[in-house]
């Protein structure tokens, strides 16, 4: 893990006790994701930006000269397409009083083991997440003792302060580490997508597809300028070293439900050594390539799904795999559906356990009035 200067602690987050809420909340036109646009373009209907009213027709961004080509898309599957007027409510449970962690038996050997899903800039929820772990204090200090954390990635974009939600990771590993712990984190395709956004901006990329630039791409998937200005180098030094996947306690830890970390090595080490490789190149079309296959999604939802997991886990190794990147509701197909028509609230509990209890999904859905999710491994049975 790279300890880069903190310049910017995590403050105090809001209190651990929360009462249940019910927030109404307008589905981002990102939820689509079937391209670096947001918004999926029916037959017959126009391209509506992020923030425009459906009513107003939108101008090729950047990058894009004529239009999006016909096809565009960074993703193998698309997520349900949800019409931009559709409201999805979610039913928020009460946060949990904390509860004090101890350290391992006897003051050593490793402590528990936590995993927490995607936090997208969403730093006020993810300090009352860990703090009704235990896992912080009142004042937003690390006072889990021989803990083990891991982030499973998309700290930034969608969301208020990404740079901050950097910060206060970078802050805990040190503070994790000087306790007898650790915290750490692996990439997510946002992490890829914001540094090919502050390293090659509008140059172009060849997509498979038509030409796309890593500049429009974050734009149009929930980057924020703010996050953008206030990147550093060391930011970007810790973003471009962080691991693609681990292994921990038998669990198998990578951002998103795909099997393409097979192109990338047959072991854990090999895999992480050639995305670190990759960017070091500093190749737009390589690394464009790297943040497309780690857009991929839904390999373990569906028919043959378990069979995808294990063929991970036999090359890796483990007997699970936990991840985040596909929010659950979708991998719940709880949200919206082809047809258009209209599903249930989508209420998430917690992590899901799919796949033949193969595979544990971790992002539950911050950035759509879900939850972010902290949870100590193993599961509870």
């Amino acid at each position: 893990m790279v300890e880069g200067s903190m310049t910017q602690g995590a403050g105090q987050g809001p209190e651990a006790e929360q009462v249940a809420t019910l927030r109404d909340f307008r589905v981002p036109a990102y939820v689509q994701e079937t391209g670096p646009f947001l918004h999926e373009v029916r037959p017959g209907e126009a391209a509506v930006p992020p923030e425009a009213p459906a009513e107003q027709p939108v101008t090729s961004p950047e990058g894009y000269p004529g239009g999006y080509p016909e096809g565009y898309t960074p993703t193998e599957r698309d997520l349900p397409v949800i019409n931009r007027g559709d409201t999805v409510q979610v039913v928020v449970d009460p946060a949990p009083a904390p509860v004090a962690q101890p350290l391992a038996a006897g003051g050593e050997g490793p402590g528990p083991l936590y995993v927490v899903g995607d936090v997208h800039g969403y730093l006020d929820e993810l300090v009352a997440a860990l703090q009704a772990q235990g896992l912080l204090d009142a004042a937003g200090q690390w006072c889990a003792g021989t803990a083990r954390l891991w982030f499973l990635g998309d700290f930034t974009d969608r969301g208020p302060d990404g740079i901050g939600v950097i910060d206060l990771v970078m802050r805990l590993s040190a503070e994790a580490a000087a306790a007898g712990g650790y915290c750490k984190a692996l990439m997510g395709n946002h992490e890829l997508l914001l540094l090919g956004a502050k390293r090659f901006g509008d140059t172009p990329v060849h997509s498979g597809a038509g030409t796309a630039t890593f500049q429009a791409a974050w734009l149009l998937n929930g980057g924020q300028k703010t996050d953008m200005d206030r990147l550093q180098d060391h930011h970007l030094q810790w973003m471009s070293r962080l691991d693609a996947m681990e292994s921990a306690d038998g669990h198998l830890l990578v951002h998103s439900d795909t099997t393409a970390y097979l192109d990338y090595g047959r072991s854990i080490e090999e895999v992480n050594d050639t995305v670190r490789e990759t960017l070091t190149r500093n190749d737009a079309d390589e690394v464009w390539d790297l943040f497309r296959k780690f857009t991929k999604r839904f390999a373990f939802r569906d028919e043959g799904g378990a069979e995808a997991v294990r063929s991970l886990l036999d090359v890796y190794g483990g007997t699970r795999i936990v991840h985040g990147h596909s929010p659950i509701p979708y991998l719940l197909g709880e949200v919206g559906s082809e047809d258009g028509e209209e599903a249930g609230p989508p209420v998430v509990e917690g992590p899901h356990l799919y796949a033949d209890g193969l595979a544990l999904a971790m992002d539950g859905g911050v950035t759509m009035a879900g939850k972010l999710l902290v949870q100590q491994l193993p599961l509870a049975h």
